[in-house]
């Protein structure tokens, strides 16, 4: 499968087989998240890959207690794609902890050196993100991109031993998914193409 192709069908799968993914193909997708640009070649990221079930539990009791009822509230009206993205959405944060693998997109300031940049630090980070739900894609790993952890980062911090200085960008669910990929739902590029000026 080429980059476009990946891309082009690169759906969040919220909905994702209990089955264990293997290291190397773990080893993979996470390889490919550290070839993403990065300002000045800084590097400036860490993976923090949660497979251990108490770990996981954990974190996911708290995400579920404190995201949840956020999720399950929301009204997504007459459109059906908000309501197949709340569906999953809801469906994700209370199955969260069957999620085989969970992935952690870290990183600290470390540039410009002498006076590191708190944006710098996201324009790493959400590249290789990105670089790693392509990858999975490619190889027939479903994933998505959330935000979960911010509903509970100091139970994350604390399970986890992410020092208070790092940032935490991503957390991306990882597995075999249990609904088909295919073509993502997006504007038409005239809408949001300017040649030359606004």
């Amino acid at each position: 499968m080429d980059a476009i192709e990946a891309m082009e069908t690169c759906r969040a799968i919220r909905y994702l087989k209990p089955d264990p993914v293997p290291e190397e193909l773990l080893r993979r997708v996470l390889h490919a998240a550290t070839r993403a640009s990065n300002p000045g070649n800084s590097q400036g990221w860490d993976f923090v890959v949660l497979r251990d079930a108490a770990k996981k539990k954990r974190i996911c009791e708290t995400l579920e207690e404190t995201m949840g009822p956020a999720i399950d509230a929301i009204d997504p009206g007459d459109d059906p794609v908000q309501r197949r993205v709340l569906a999953g959405a809801s469906h994700l944060i209370h199955h969260l902890d069957r999620v085989p693998v969970l992935v952690f997109v870290c990183g600290r300031p470390v540039y410009p050196p002498g006076a590191p940049s708190e944006q710098m630090v996201w324009s790493a980070l959400y590249p290789a993100a990105q670089n790693l739900i392509v990858a999975a894609r490619s190889l027939g790993l479903g994933s998505t991109f959330t935000t979960f952890h911010l509903a509970g980062e100091a139970v994350v911090r604390e399970t986890l031993g992410i020092p208070p200085e790092v940032r935490i960008a991503v957390t991306i669910a990882l597995g075999y998914p249990d609904r088909a990929f295919g073509p993502v739902a997006r504007k038409p590029l005239d809408e949001v193409l300017h040649w030359d000026h606004w």
